[in-house]
């Protein structure tokens, strides 16, 4: 039987956990859900859906804005708001915004709908609290698609945007569909456009360095400062009554340097990501997710002491950088000290005992010291908070290996099954 595939490069579907800060109460953060629910509609058609936001209401015309990319081809697109309501998106209402990726549209309804509150995305800085909301497309283990909303912090807000206009970085979890939906600050305020991301800390992949070992890697979140709107609101008809005044060229800042460095990963330019990244810490010696981003980048080009340095620098400013610990636990598990990276997972599980990804490298990391126990204990947990998802599927096989590898044959062959069943459902689901 072959059980290469059981480790191998595999998308996995992202848990939405709510951890509340302590200056944003529940009863907060049900009021930021309520206003992103009201304000964020679903951009639909045949080939596939965006996000969009309510901004404008003038008689029966309502204005969203969304990612220009959402609607740029010319196709039956259809608006779906909060009360599962579908509009005829007016395809000759479409207008972009010239050099971002920021577009309006219009659609129409004798029903009255709430619009967004703008905010002053000038002024959320980095560790500020950011919602996104959105509606990813439907998956294999999600057969349509449902409004979503997560909360993260700004990680950087550039003073000069990248290409597009993207300017926001923000740790919220996004995936695709959300482009075009709401970034909101903690009061609710729209300060910005959704627009790109990588998966964050939801593709495993095995370690080049140690095959015994799954990788799990980092994501960028990028939005559109929603003050560039308002700033080319006018030139595409649209009066939101904001004026602000024209950005003055300044200085890269630390923010402008992390963001280019994160771009620079992106397209695989590790070093002179590296080289933005020292630059952002230069001018701010405490930015421990510029610390945490140099680090991985170090450890892309196998320079794990560099790369374990940063991070040990990261937890020293922040000791609850979950992200962190399993990041310089890969690092000691490619430079064969799995004690250290099983140290280093449990700290991160201890910070947050609710994410299942941990669970699952910690249990290959047990795996690999033939402690089939512990990893099966570990494989099981993961199998609570995961049904019929990729990562469900993989951690069956690796259940199955650790069973048949302690003993326990029959066992360990029904969970192989199970994942071989689980990955072909998986598969067929996708392609229906």
């Amino acid at each position: 039987m072959n059980f290469s595939y059981l480790v191998s490069s595999a998308f996995i579907g992202t848990s939405i956990l709510f951890v509340l800060p302590q200056n944003l109460s529940a009863q907060g953060l049900s009021q930021a859900n309520q206003i992103a629910k009201q304000i964020t509609v679903l951009v639909d058609s045949e080939n596939g859906n965006g996000s969009g936001v309510i901004i404008q209401k003038q008689g029966n015309i309502y204005t969203i804005l969304t990612a220009a990319h959402v609607v740029r081809k010319q196709d039956d697109y259809q608006i779906v708001t909060s009360d599962s309501q579908r509009y005829q998106l007016n395809q000759g209402s479409v207008k972009q915004l010239e050099g971002v990726d920021l577009a309006i549209a219009e659609f129409s309804s004798s029903k009255n709908y709430p619009v967004a509150k703008i905010g002053n995305s000038d002024s959320s800085e980095e560790g500020t609290t950011a919602f996104v909301a959105g509606f990813p497309q439907s998956t294999a283990a999600i057969s349509r698609s449902i409004y979503t909303f997560t909360k993260g912090e700004i990680t950087a807000n550039a003073a000069q945007p990248l290409k597009d206009g993207y300017g926001l970085v923000y740790s919220n979890d996004t995936l695709p569909g959300m482009s075009g939906g709401a970034v909101l600050n903690q009061n609710g305020e729209l300060i910005g456009i959704h627009g790109r991301a990588d998966i964050r800390d939801t593709n495993i992949e095995v370690s080049a360095a140690n095959p015994a070992i799954a990788i799990i890697k980092s994501g960028f979140n990028l939005g559109i400062p929603i003050n560039t709107f308002i700033r080319q609101s006018v030139n595409v008809g649209v009066n939101l009554g904001i004026s602000l005044p024209e950005k003055v060229a300044s200085r890269l800042t630390a923010d402008d340097f992390f963001i280019r460095g994160g771009k620079k990963s992106e397209n695989k330019n590790y070093q002179a990501a590296i080289d933005d990244y020292t630059q952002a810490i230069k001018l701010n010696s405490n930015y421990e997710e510029a610390y945490l981003r140099r680090g991985y980048n170090y450890s892309l080009l196998n320079n794990y002491q560099k790369a374990i340095a940063d991070y040990n620098t990261a937890i020293k400013i922040n000791p609850n950088y979950e992200e962190a610990y399993i990041k310089r636990g890969n690092c000691y598990s490619n430079l064969r000290n799995v004690k250290g990276a099983i140290a280093d997972y449990t700290q991160a599980i201890k910070i947050n005992p609710k994410n299942p990804e941990t669970y699952l490298i910690r249990g290959l990391a047990w795996s690999q010291l033939k402690d089939y126990q512990k990893a099966i204990a570990d494989y099981n947990q993961v199998l609570q908070i995961e049904k019929n998802t990729r990562l469900a599927a993989i951690t069956y096989g690796s259940r199955g290996i650790a069973r048949f590898s302690s003993g326990n044959k029959q066992g360990g062959l029904a969970d192989l099954k199970y994942s071989d069943y689980l990955f072909k459902q998986l598969k067929q689901t996708a392609t229906d």
